[in-house]
């Protein structure tokens, strides 16, 4: 039995100004103990899908279900083995860190669960912010208590929308850490996120929307090693030759040329030395989920079905 299986969804928005269809025929699984990441450029349909696996929103088509509980048949059992973290910051003002897990425990009826949250505090660097309430603390320390509440009835499902968006690298390395700890124990994860290392150095699987469909949908390692390629690394302050710019990702400073071949290597460089090209800190390697992504998107202009394989 998948940790969460989505079927044939579609979700369409009705307004004044008429209708948008944020999600069309989306389909995959998530399977017990896997570490799924979901990527998409903003507006591609991520949010709203999560939505409708939290119950937030209602599909217009298909259906989703959680541990085998259907959201919307079966809402109370599918919500209790669900723990979301929102890419917004919300909290209660009036009661403490300590408080406001008790109270979370409260809602799935989880009792004498204060081991359980003292590890939470421990895991997420907010034991000594406790007994601290909530208006006093600051953005980073606010979203490590989203984390904890969502962790604090121990759901077997995991989802993580943009966890790590605005916050220092301590945080995300403590927040990778705990995550990978239980994603080992068993829990399955699912990550949205636009930090595409993280997704490559976490997710076994990933799939990637665009214009709510599905576009890829396969392991890393396949993604990587079917769509690889040599890269040219480098900074220069110098214009690129049009040849090198057209192949080219700026960065500020920094350029990443795209080249199949040893032979292209050098026709890259011919190129950057023949027009006077200044660089600095040379490097070829691979091609990372990055470049991956911006391939998949680019060539996923008129979207048909999704690269890869589901398994």
């Amino acid at each position: 039995m998948p940790a969460v299986s989505f079927k044939n969804i579609s979700k369409t928005y009705t307004g004044a100004r008429g209708s948008f269809q944020a999600l069309k025929g989306v389909s995959f699984d998530i399977e017990a103990g896997e570490f799924f990441g979901l990527l998409g450029p903003n507006g591609a349909g991520k949010t709203t899908l999560i939505s409708i696996l939290a119950g937030l929103a209602r599909a217009t088509g298909g259906s989703v279900t959680v541990m085998g509980h259907d959201v919307v048949n079966d809402y109370a059992a599918a919500r209790k083995c669900l723990g979301i973290v929102p890419q917004e910051l919300v909290f209660d003002p009036f009661f403490s860190v300590r408080e406001t897990l008790r109270i979370q425990s409260g809602y799935f009826g989880v009792k004498n669960n204060e081991a359980w949250i003292d590890e939470l505090l421990q895991s997420l660097g907010l034991s000594d912010k406790a007994n601290a309430n909530m208006r006093q603390l600051s953005g980073g320390m606010k979203r490590r208590v989203l984390v904890a509440q969502a962790l604090v009835h121990k759901p077997p499902v995991i989802v993580l929308d943009e966890p790590t968006a605005g916050v220092d690298v301590e945080l995300r390395q403590t927040l990778w850490q705990f995550v990978s700890r239980l994603n080992r124990e068993g829990h399955a994860v699912l990550l949205t996120t636009h930090y595409l290392e993280e997704a490559e150095a976490l997710c076994g699987r990933i799939g990637m929307l665009k214009q709510g469909q599905l576009v890829a949908l396969d392991r890393t390692s396949a993604l990587l090693a079917g769509r690889a390629s040599t890269m040219l690394r480098f900074k220069t302050d110098a214009a690129l030759p049009p040849a090198v710019a057209a192949v080219a990702r700026v960065t500020g400073r920094i350029v990443q040329a795209k080249a199949h071949d040893a032979a292209e290597v050098e026709h890259l460089l011919a190129l950057l030395r023949a027009e006077g090209v200044k660089v600095e800190d040379l490097e070829i390697g691979r091609a990372d989920l990055e470049d991956v992504f911006l391939e998949i998107m680019n060539a996923a202009g008129s979207v048909s079905a999704p690269t890869g394989s589901a398994a």
